[in-house]
């Protein structure tokens, strides 16, 4: 085999001094952005007032005085000295059609606006003269000028470190791990934590703070664990744990901890996440931070901590294993081989791919982003089972991180991702080298069954593109993200109480002054947010909490769904388990084809919604423990969609080419349909789950219904024998079955003659025969 080392994480470059840094990108006499600055509209309040300029003097030629307002707009003077008072060009003449307007068309003007304009017709003053009286104009539809300087204090985001006064408070010692995937960099991290009197775990997806979660409570250690979703607390009286593990934004910078762990700190510098990272690196109340992550954000850990005052230790690691890059692409999906990974960047693919692999008689695995992490960790078991015929996985770089898979070798099928530039727009570009490591890392990890791992291409004209993005040095990390908070945007609200949040926001990030280690993170996602809501009523503080809920804004249903919380929880009405099951449909009916599944997975991030506001507003959402149980039943039909995604895909297919609904397959075992009237309500549920041990009534989702045919159920090709052969059904449960499938069957019969000999008369006139 013909093969070259891939190469390791390179050193990282020379630090990059903060002068050089600052003195490039200083906003601190940045001009705001004054598209973003939206007139108030104000009514004359001057009736009285104005009938005695009339008295005082005469009554105004409105022909006269537009001419007079008109010269005023002309003087260049006039622009100049209102520019000195913050109107830019755009504002002044913002303001003066305002003025105009308020002056022309309104019932009535102050005596002191009527004399003067007055005297400027009667050739007595001076057009100048009108001046104080236009900015008296502006700064009322403009309040923001007023208190500009105030604003620019508010959003002056250039010492972050000085908002953590308890981490200030105390000398935490910085331990740098830095090294490639797969180095045991996190490891030794870890077992510093577990070997602490107290500490906290920040992970930058909930599969790996459950991870950490599951290993410490399996070592002794009780550890808590903490998402934006779920709070599990390991004492059964509620009582937190020393040790706790949680997703980075959930972490706490005010309670104290020995040890600290930050994974994944090249995610500092992410366009919508990095605040998060920013805050645990400068918030967290730690003896020893340890951080975790590429070589590539040494030199920035270490420039930011001078900041702090703070020393930084660094340990460096290499790769466990050894991973070389093949100079030969796969080009065929015939040449496969047990422990591959082929890696896409669109679900499109994913499908594509997974139902040609299983053309040609094999199994795979499917991972993707959006599937709810049980089913990811139910797929990534089924792959690593080694008595699993399953031996291919079809994923989306969502196997980067957060999943321990058994890989021999990552092909990729492209290397190009769809991505977010720093405009918030969406562009095509080719995977970077830092996410090429990432992923090409997954393969021939040490804890696995390969102890090499390969890479490569689908395609030959890929690979030398692939080879050139691995030889090339990962980019070093030169900032880090900063996310304006709730009291700020309540500060900025005092000024400007007429302004949307969306407004606010915007007007925020222009005038926010941040020195060249940061920047403000993009607010887009907030900001489509803040807008879809904008129209209902709502108290500053709650709108900015929905707003900075985790939503993907490209599912319609979720949106939907968001949209309808908001407006409930407005009207003060709790959120029931009664409400979320009747908006969402439960209980749902398994998919039948691949749009099903994707209404699936939006409605269990509906369900992950409602579990996070719970924990945000614990009186309106009432019922997260329910909502949970429905979504683990969820999760369990979600992993059933994916074990037959290919079906469901021969199901769309039909769909699509017949234009009419298609059948499914009858080979694999169906959950029960169920009616579109059928509902279940808060109090059915309960009951379920209280009742006895072998009593249980099958109910919702789960009650699955497996298809007997008669009198030849233990035929070797029927699905109940396959069953059974697969440890799917015991030969005991199959025979109850049956018996009960045939009980049933009588019992629905006679009931159905009985019916029928009751109404058959009065539905069956005599001499008139039915029409088909």
């Amino acid at each position: 085999m013909s093969c070259v080392p891939l190469p390791c994480h390179p050193e990282p470059g020379p630090v990059v001094s903060v002068s050089r840094r600052n003195g490039s990108s200083s906003s601190a006499s940045r001009p705001p952005d004054t598209s973003l600055f939206v007139p108030l509209n104000i009514k004359a309040d001057y009736t009285g007032d104005g009938s005695v300029g009339a008295e005082l003097t005469q009554q105004l030629d409105k022909s006269e005085v537009l001419k007079v307002l008109n010269r005023f707009y002309k003087r260049k003077e006039m622009q100049r000295l209102a520019a000195e008072s913050g109107l830019d060009a755009r504002l002044f003449h913002q303001a003066f059609i305002s003025f105009r307007k308020f002056v022309l068309e309104s019932g009535g003007i102050g005596a002191d606006l009527h004399i003067i304009l007055n005297d400027i017709c009667c050739g007595a003053g001076h057009v100048d003269d009108l001046y104080p009286y236009f900015m008296r104009h502006a700064k009322q539809i403009f309040p923001m000028l007023d208190c500009m300087d105030d604003l620019r204090k508010i959003s002056d985001l250039r010492v972050p470190a000085n908002w953590y006064p308890e981490a200030r408070a105390i000398q935490r010692k910085i331990i740098f791990h830095a090294g490639p995937t797969n180095s045991g960099k996190t490891h030794h991290a870890i077992q510093r934590y577990l070997a602490a009197k107290s500490g906290v775990y920040c992970g930058p997806l909930k599969l790996l703070a459950h991870e950490i979660f599951e290993k410490s409570n399996s070592v002794g250690v009780p550890c808590d664990l903490v998402t934006g979703e779920d709070r599990t607390y390991v004492d059964p009286e509620g009582r937190q744990s020393g040790h706790v593990a949680c997703t980075i934004e959930m972490c706490s910078v005010t309670t104290p901890y020995e040890v600290a762990v930050i994974d994944e700190i090249q995610m500092i510098r992410d366009l919508s996440r990095g605040w998060a990272w920013t805050r645990a690196l400068l918030g967290l109340c730690a003896e020893e931070i340890h951080v975790c992550g590429e070589a590539a954000a040494i030199n920035f850990v270490t420039e930011l901590m001078y900041t702090t005052g703070e020393e930084v230790e660094i340990r460096n690691y290499k790769r466990l294993t050894p991973i070389s890059v093949l100079d030969y692409s796969v080009e065929s999906l015939d040449n496969l081989h047990p422990g591959d990974c082929i890696v896409c960047f669109n679900k499109n693919d994913i499908y594509s791919i997974s139902r040609q692999i299983e053309a040609r008689g094999l199994e795979c695995a499917v991972i993707y982003g959006s599937l709810p992490p049980g089913t990811k960790l139910a797929q990534a078991k089924k792959f690593n089972d080694p008595d699993d015929p399953c031996k291919i996985l079809v994923a989306t770089d969502a196997i980067g991180m957060g999943l321990n898979l058994s890989i021999k070798r990552i092909i990729f099928s492209s290397l190009v991702k769809p991505t977010i530039n720093e405009k918030g727009e969406k562009e095509m570009d080719t995977i970077s080298t830092s996410q090429a490591l990432q992923i090409a890392g997954r393969a021939g990890r040490f804890s696995s069954v390969f102890k090499e791992g390969e890479v490569t291409t689908m395609h030959r004209d890929d690979l030398p593109t692939l080879k050139e993005i691995l030889a090339r040095r990962v980019e070093p990390i030169e900032i880090a993200g900063l996310h304006p908070t709730a009291d700020q945007i309540e500060m900025f609200a005092y000024y400007l109480p007429e302004a949307s949040l969306s407004n606010l926001i915007d007007i925020f990030v222009s005038l926010a002054q941040v020195d060249g280690l940061f920047f403000v993170c993009n607010v887009d996602d907030f900001k489509f947010l803040a807008d879809m809501i904008q129209h209902i009523p709502l108290n500053l503080r709650s709108r900015y909490v929905f707003c900075t809920a985790p939503i993907n804004k490209k599912q319609p249903f979720l949106c939907t769904s968001f949209l309808k919380f908001a407006r409930q929880f407005s009207r003060d009405v709790p959120l029931t388990f009664d409400w979320v099951c009747r908006h969402i449909g439960w209980p749902v009916v398994a998919p039948r084809n691949i749009k099903d599944l994707v209404h699936l997975e939006a409605v269990h991030d509906v369900l992950d919604l409602y579990l996070w506001l719970s924990y945000r507003f614990m009186d309106m959402f009432p019922d997260a423990n329910l909502i949970r149980d429905i979504q683990k039943e969820l999760d369990s039909i979600i992993q059933a969609g994916v074990r037959n995604i290919t079906r469901l895909i021969r199901a769309s297919e039909t769909h699509t080419s017949s234009g009419t609904p298609s059948v499914p397959d009858d080979t694999v075992p169906l959950y029960r349909p169920f009616s579109k009237d059928m509902t279940v309500n808060a109090q059915e549920y309960i009951g379920n789950r209280v009742q006895k041990k072998g009593q249980r009534r099958v109910r919702g989702s789960k009650a699955s219904e497996v298809r007997l045919e008669d009198g030849n159920s233990q035929g070797q090709g029927s699905l109940s024998s396959r069953l059974v052969n697969e440890g799917l059904l015991t030969p005991d449960l199959l025979e109850q079955l049956q018996r009960e499938w045939s009980s049933g069957h009588s019992d629905s019969r006679d009931d159905t003659l009985a019916e029928g000999g009751r109404t058959g008369n009065k539905s069956k006139p005599k001499g008139k025969k039915n029409k088909k």
